[in-house]
């Protein structure tokens, strides 16, 4: 699609974008939360249920094969995508969530002992925060956190200085779901890979925004949900170097992970199945393949520009409003704009957008150190995807005046 792609062609292809909310055309910022469906999305699952529908891995029947070979060839996808040196590196999750629980679970056990280290960022998602802290306090160990700046940027001599004290595991967000900031992270883990640390990198942000290729970047894991990238709720990926996957004990026990099972004794099954236990979510996996073919049709470059205009665009036409404060001002940052105007509670201008049709996020965010750095409660954050227009941007600016008038 990169040649030339008509905005209005892409909005055909999500329904949901197409309805009305308090009688006013759904204006829908809310992307970094989650991101609509396209129809063929949709689409691919319904056709796993009305025509595949069977166990995966355990069948010799025709539709056991046909959904097998399906989701083998969504792993092939996946791995590509990412540049995955080898397709047994992409394990399927529930989620980022569940990813980030895999690691700090599994890679915890195998690494760290009373009074080692973890180091992740103020700026996380309490995803990739609270299973680390949660970590330490079940090892007795310590949990380091790299400050960021007044701008949202962190600062990389004190991030050498905190690598210094030798952390176990590294972990930190490629794009801030609060601030934007796209972080130098191919730098990053080059400094912690100096010292022989593993850096897991949380992309849930930057998965439908920026191409990845995880050998480029050197991460030792990428974790990612379908849900914030055009793809069903309940699927994800955990991309983990095999030279860690190897060794990690299983984080989860059932079927399908295991090779042989006796009353007294289990052997464990190779990659990636020893950690896939259960039925997974067969028609999820495929849905989030289909999304992510839909995001490589319409190109990241593409995307990268449009989501760009958009972005500066609404700063640019927010900064007229008297009292407005913006949270996330780095030098490279995504499409997300984070801020607060005058004393107004970012829920009161939240919920008066609503009714004017325009969806925003209000509140912390799932991101309670940043709020706490900046001494606030929450903000209200617009969140642009592909599918966003100038026109909505527009209608989104009027609506935060007219709710500032009320309000103030």
């Amino acid at each position: 699609m990169s040649h030339h792609i008509d905005l209005e062609d892409i909005r055909s292809e999500f329904p949901a974008l197409h309805q009305l909310v308090y009688n006013k055309p759904l204006v829908y910022l809310d992307n970094a939360a989650t991101t609509q469906k396209p129809t063929s999305v949709i689409k691919r699952m319904f056709q796993y249920y009305e025509q595949e529908n069977s166990n995966i891995h355990r069948g010799v029947h025709h539709l056991s094969q046909q959904a097998t070979e399906a989701f083998e060839a969504a792993r092939a996808y996946v791995a590509n995508l990412i540049h995955a040196q080898y397709a047994h590196e992409v394990i399927f999750t529930r989620g980022a969530t569940e990813a980030i629980n895999l690691v700090a679970s599994s890679l915890g056990e195998l690494l760290l002992q009373t009074n080692d280290s973890v180091l992740v960022t103020a700026m996380e998602h309490h995803s990739n925060f609270v299973p680390w802290q949660q970590l330490c306090k079940r090892k007795n160990a310590h949990l380091l956190t790299l400050p960021f700046s007044r701008e949202g940027e962190l600062d990389l001599e004190e991030y050498a200085a905190l690598l210094a004290k030798n952390p176990k595991i590294v972990a930190f967000t490629h794009i801030s779901n609060t601030l934007g900031t796209i972080n130098p992270i191919r730098e990053m883990i080059g400094m912690a890979h100096e010292k022989g640390i593993p850096v897991l990198i949380d992309g849930a942000q930057s998965i439908a925004h920026k191409a990845v290729d995880v050998q480029d970047l050197d991460c030792d894991f990428f974790v990612f949900s379908a849900h914030k990238a055009y793809g069903p709720m309940g699927a994800g990926v955990l991309y983990g170097k095999q030279k860690w996957l190897d060794q990690m004990p299983p984080y989860q026990y059932g079927g399908e992970m295991v090779d042989k099972v006796s009353i007294s004794q289990t052997s464990f099954n190779v990659l990636p199945f020893k950690f896939e236990a259960g039925t997974p979510d067969v028609a999820a996996v495929l849905g989030m393949e289909t999304a992510l073919r839909f995001i490589s049709d319409v190109g990241y470059d593409w995307i990268g520009n449009h989501e760009h205009q958009l972005v500066d665009y609404a700063t640019t036409e927010l900064s007229q409003i008297a009292d407005i404060r913006f949270f996330g001002q780095s030098a490279h940052k995504a499409s997300v704009v984070s801020f607060l105007v005058g004393q107004i509670h970012p829920f009161d201008l939240g919920t008066l957008l609503d009714k004017m049709g325009v969806a925003v996020r209000t509140g912390h965010h799932c991101a309670q150190p940043v709020m706490d750095f900046y001494g606030i409660h929450g903000t209200v954050r617009a969140s642009f995807a592909l599918y966003n227009t100038i026109e909505e941007v527009d209608v989104f600016v009027s609506a935060v005046k007219k709710a500032v008038r009320m309000l103030s």
